[in-house]
């Protein structure tokens, strides 16, 4: 049981840290310090390394965002709710002091040209934050190329605003986004209203 225990204290302490400094700043021993664990604890539940514990971090974090994400998407309108979605996140960001985000994104940043493994980890969380964001449009009368087209306008959108709040440590791209998106959906619902 304890063994279980530093291991999840290893991935919960990488996910803080990834999310706070990113991947490439983070260390072994900085983990290993901040999961409470002992250096070599590390090697005996990742023999990959580094790039095993960022595996399993890109997929538990894709699970825990997407999980958190989907409750909030539940309660809201995906036309006239888009901006109250954006602004929460902006709440949130502001409240962490600008301090954390998106640990997939800033994954993602660093190992796309150069880690393959990594970006399909990092792909295949995308992919099912898009399909879920698809099937969440998919309650508006339009087709599923527009679903889809929206749910890459929105993602896109989110973590364009998280590098730019935390950059310029203000929630306003975030609040800015949130409308576009909601531009785009009126859009989108505009032009099936008109297709014969």
């Amino acid at each position: 049981m304890a063994d279980s225990g530093t291991r999840a204290r290893i991935l919960d302490a990488t996910a803080e840290l990834y999310r706070r400094q990113g991947m490439s700043a983070t260390g072994l021993k900085q983990i290993s310090s901040a999961a409470k664990a002992p250096f070599g604890s590390i090697y005996h539940h990742f023999p990959g390394g580094k790039e095993a514990i960022s595996a399993e971090v890109i997929r538990g974090e894709g699970i825990r965002y997407g999980e958190f994400v989907g409750a909030q998407l539940a309660d809201i309108d995906p036309i006239d709710g888009i901006p109250t979605l954006f602004e929460d996140a902006g709440k949130l960001l502001e409240a962490q002091d600008y301090t954390e985000a998106c640990s997939i994104e800033t994954i993602a940043l660093e190992v796309a040209s150069t880690n393959e493994r990594l970006r399909r980890e990092a792909a295949e969380v995308f992919e099912a934050w898009l399909t879920r964001l698809a099937e969440w449009f998919g309650q508006l009368d339009i087709t599923e190329d527009q679903s889809r087209r929206l749910a890459t306008i929105t993602l896109t959108a989110l973590e364009g605003a998280f590098v730019l709040c935390r950059t310029l440590r203000t929630v306003e791209p975030m609040t800015i986004a949130g409308y576009g998106v909601q531009t785009a959906v009126h859009a989108a619902v505009a032009q099936e209203l008109s297709d014969p």
